[in-house]
């Protein structure tokens, strides 16, 4: 492989990563507020097939993204009034709300199915786009991947760096002392949700208007993808930064396969195509495995030095949920 095509694949990588980057920092703030958002996958084909349906009616690709956003809000917003008002099993909901969705885009989307419509050009940045290197892989995008980047330094420097961030990480974490320095915290609940399931939305946009431009039904390949975004929200340890880094390498392990095809003929190419969701199911396995006690006794029987260097690798890929995901909260307590 030349030094080109390598920068172009590791360039395509990042615009892969956009839509999967919004779903995972979407669905990081909803659980960061204490809300589990399980119907990601459904939510992301509904939002998919219903912004390009708006799309290709209104000749608008804004519209068609407002669409899409929409669609995540009003899912996201049914996983809360369920979850908080109702106090019904967010998981259970979430689950079935992923079906459901699924099961609408394709009903619905059978009219525009194979339609041809507008689709997001590519908007080199002038000058930048010339640099060696950094030209080619951060600088010749369409405008949802800069706004991936920018997503990420934004989403970051608000949970760290902000009153409102870190009080929205005592929602999931101690939503009772979050009450008592003042937050409304089922209100905040109820914003935060529909927040991140309107910017995990523009994921569906992303995809049928931009990456994989149209809206294919069955085989247009997102199916399942949402499951991967959650993983990836495990993986990241709910931090954006960290969840940015699953989402590239999730999309690097995808082109790796593509690239490996000719290298390993007599590897069945089925097999490079789905290698990278049990490699992503490997990588989340290790990082709840650190506390394992079975793993303690496999690692005391190494080298001191080993076990040592093992252990803290295993630690810095440790990540636990907020300590209050998923469990209601009653103000009148």
């Amino acid at each position: 492989m030349t030094g080109d095509a390598l920068l172009f694949g590791l360039s395509g990588v990042l615009s892969s990563s956009a839509p999967i980057l919004f779903g995972v920092i979407g669905e990081t703030i909803t659980e960061r507020a204490g809300v589990t958002n399980l119907a990601m996958n459904g939510m992301i084909l509904l939002s998919a097939m219903g912004s390009f349906a708006v799309s290709l009616a209104s000749g608008s690709l804004l519209l068609g993204f407002v669409a899409g956003s929409l669609i995540g809000a009003l899912v996201a917003l049914v996983v809360a009034f369920t979850g908080i008002t109702l106090k019904q099993s967010q998981v259970a909901v979430g689950y079935v709300l992923a079906m459901l969705c699924r099961d609408l885009a394709y009903f619905l989307g059978t009219p525009i199915m194979g339609m041809s419509g507008p689709r997001l050009n590519i908007s080199p940045i002038p000058t930048l786009c010339n640099l060696p290197v950094a030209g080619t892989l951060f600088f010749r995008h369409d405008i949802v991947t800069y706004s991936s980047f920018f997503l990420i330094f934004v989403s970051w420097f608000y949970m760290e760096r902000t009153k409102p961030g870190i009080m929205l990480k005592g929602l999931g974490e101690n939503p009772r002392a979050a009450y008592v320095r003042g937050a409304k915290v089922n209100r905040l609940r109820y914003i935060y949700a529909i927040l991140g399931g309107a910017i995990a939305g523009l994921a569906g946009p992303i995809y049928s208007l931009s990456v994989k431009a149209g809206w294919k039904g069955t085989i247009s390949g997102l199916d399942g993808i949402g499951w991967i975004i959650l993983s990836i929200t495990i993986f990241g340890g709910w931090t954006p930064v960290r969840a940015a880094i699953g989402a590239y390498f999730f999309s690097l392990l995808q082109w790796l396969g593509l690239v490996l095809q000719p290298i390993l003929p007599n590897v069945p190419s089925q097999v490079l195509q789905v290698a990278p969701f049990p490699l992503m199911i490997l990588t989340l396995l290790l990082v709840n495995i650190s506390n394992a006690e079975w793993l303690e006794r496999s690692l005391s029987r190494l080298p001191e030095s080993v076990r040592r260097d093992i252990a803290r690798v295993l630690m810095a890929m440790n990540a636990k949920p907020p300590a209050a995901l998923g469990v209601p909260f009653d103000e009148d307590e």
